[in-house]
């Protein structure tokens, strides 16, 4: 289940969709493949439509494979079954910023983590509206998607563990998978905008419209 996760996380929609305009992404605005440049170089509609499809990627395998283990919303599955459902979301991120269709070259892994963890129902779907809230501040206050992005990312781990231990009153033995798990992935996305982060304190990063 993994290995098919990262096949369908590693299709190059933002890529493709640039390609099918006459436009190779690596070489125009950011040079990034995601949504956020795809909207910027091609307007809202591809940028809307790569981001849709970036997140389904992430959503879809996980569902299947949580589905499959019998793991989806099961608050008595055990430690072990939820550690294996969870190899199939971190796949998924993985193919997409490591594409083998691309020279292992991809995303930032921020659409598609959002729908890999929107698949882990319930706790990792609860802290993508709490990462969400963040990421709406941040980009309101400083009006820095990336920053937003990466802010938000670190925030999901918080609430993987705030809204069980609010829940369950204590900590469950699935909590923690669904913590690492949250904070591997948020590892990612803020490795990945390395680059961004240096932008921003350099005063040379793209900011958004308000």
């Amino acid at each position: 289940m993994a290995a098919l996760a990262y096949l369908a996380g590693s299709i190059p929609f933002g890529y493709l969709i640039a390609r099918s305009q006459g436009v190779d992404i690596f070489k125009a605005g950011s040079g990034n493949i995601g949504a956020t440049n795809v909207r910027r170089v091609l307007g809202r509609g591809p940028g809307n439509l790569c981001f849709a499809l970036d997140v389904l990627k992430g959503l879809v395998p996980t569902l299947a494979a949580g589905l499959a283990l019998g793991t989806l919303g099961n608050i008595e599955a055990s430690q072990s079954q939820v550690w294996l459902w969870l190899l199939s979301p971190v796949a998924a991120v993985v193919g997409h910023m490591y594409s083998p269709w691309l020279g292992f070259r991809g995303g930032k892994g921020v659409a598609t983590g959002l729908g890999a963890l929107l698949g882990v129902y319930w706790v990792l779907t609860f802290s993508v509206l709490g990462a969400l809230v963040v990421w709406l501040v941040i980009v309101r206050i400083w009006r820095y998607v990336s920053l937003g992005s990466i802010c938000a990312a670190v925030s999901v781990p918080v609430w993987a563990l705030v809204f069980p231990l609010m829940y369950y009153q204590g900590f469950e033995p699935t909590t923690l998978p669904m913590v690492v798990v949250a904070m591997l992935l948020a590892g990612f996305v803020v490795a990945k905008h390395r680059a961004n982060l240096a932008r921003i304190l350099s005063g040379t990063e793209h900011r958004t419209r308000t």
